[in-house]
């Protein structure tokens, strides 16, 4: 993992039993014309990462951070990143889209997603063809699904399912055009809250067949859906992450099972409200549950990856994390927001994400 929280997983996971969070204030016209509260990765921690790989193409930003995530994620589950049996995944929603405002000398095709999949990929000397997901704010977790799908195909051995995205004056401009920005460390579920921030990083997840690379977690389903509701509005009943959630328990899990849910939780009123009503109406209202938002914000195409790498650790050191910026019940219909950090035995999890245009999408961890 890369946020504004660490370089990786165990320092986040360290930083977040700390209560700590990577969103702090920031002025800086090239982002946005008043002062914004959001997560952004140290620059020259970054660069002194990227250093060390010594790599000898050029890479965008983003890229490095691909690549210092996805080298550190390889060698620690062991895995040759040039087997013809090794398929990489990458989701993100703008990729290298600070190059609107500075080309850096790259070529404008580098502004395709694929393009930036393809420029991580042939420095790790892959030659498979990377897939890019790009659905919104559901990207990540839809990435994880396919990348479980793909093992069960056979056609692969490992997936490396990777997420990111940048902080940039486009991605504020549009939030900020909503008027869904948050001047303040965003508070998902809260009745305070005053909507979202928003944080960059990347998290990679690699997903194999041999359990020799595991950390005895298996993805057991996953479920996508689209409600349609709105370009930009959630469902007002929660019907999609409904589907989506029932999807990714099938006949495998029941709702009764599920030990903790890390939610979307953006800390905007329609995305709360969905997820409450959703989750009612799955009698899943009782399990505890939180948003990481409060942490390092609402990093888009890397928010589902990111997230399910925490909550997975959750599931392995049996702890529930505070749901950050969380006080008073926010939502018309009661969820279990966890409000102190605490061990609980943890066997299966459930992760949702929900996202412009009526997307949903959820995803079950079970521990074995």
């Amino acid at each position: 993992m890369i946020t504004a929280l660490g370089f990786s997983t165990n320092e986040n996971w360290e930083n977040l039993l700390a209560g700590q969070s990577g969103l702090k204030m920031h002025e800086d016209a090239a982002f946005l014309n008043e002062p914004f509260c959001a997560a952004l990765v140290a620059e020259e921690r970054l660069n002194e990462a990227f250093e060390k790989l010594q790599v000898q193409e050029a890479m965008t930003r983003l890229e490095k951070m691909f690549a210092v995530s996805i080298n550190a994620a390889a060698a620690e589950a062991k895995i040759d990143l040039t087997n013809e049996k090794t398929l990489f995944i990458f989701s993100t929603t703008k990729g290298n889209i600070d190059l609107l405002q500075d080309t850096q000398g790259f070529s404008k095709d580098r502004l395709r997603l694929g393009k930036m999949a393809e420029a991580v990929t042939t420095h790790f000397k892959n030659l498979n063809r990377p897939i890019v997901i790009s659905n919104a704010c559901i990207s990540g977790v839809v990435a994880i699904i396919m990348g479980s799908r793909m093992l069960r195909t056979g056609q692969y051995e490992n997936v490396v399912v990777t997420g990111g995205d940048l902080v940039t004056n486009f991605t504020l401009s549009g939030f900020n055009a909503l008027r869904a920005l948050s001047n303040e460390p965003c508070k998902p579920f809260d009745a305070n809250r005053k909507g979202i921030n928003l944080g960059e990083g990347v998290g990679t997840m690699i997903l194999s067949k041999n359990k020799k690379n595991s950390k005895n977690i298996a993805v057991l389903g996953g479920g996508i859906s689209n409600d349609a509701n709105h370009i930009s509005g959630p469902s007002r009943t929660g019907e999609g992450l409904q589907l989506a959630i029932k999807g990714a328990l099938d006949k495998e899990v029941l709702p009764a099972e599920i030990d903790y849910i890390s939610a979307h939780g953006t800390a905007t009123m329609y995305n709360d409200e969905m997820e409450a009503k959703a989750f009612h109406a799955l009698n899943l209202e009782a399990v505890p549950m939180n948003s990481f938002k409060g942490y390092w914000g609402h990093t888009l195409g890397a928010a589902g990856v990111l997230e399910s790498i925490i909550a997975s650790k959750s599931l392995v050191e049996n702890e529930l994390l505070k749901s950050a910026g969380f006080k008073d019940m926010g939502v018309t219909m009661p969820v279990a927001v966890i409000e102190k950090t605490r061990k609980k035995e943890l066997t299966t999890i459930l992760k949702t994400s929900s996202g412009f245009g009526g997307c949903n999408a959820a995803v079950v961890f079970q521990k074995y």
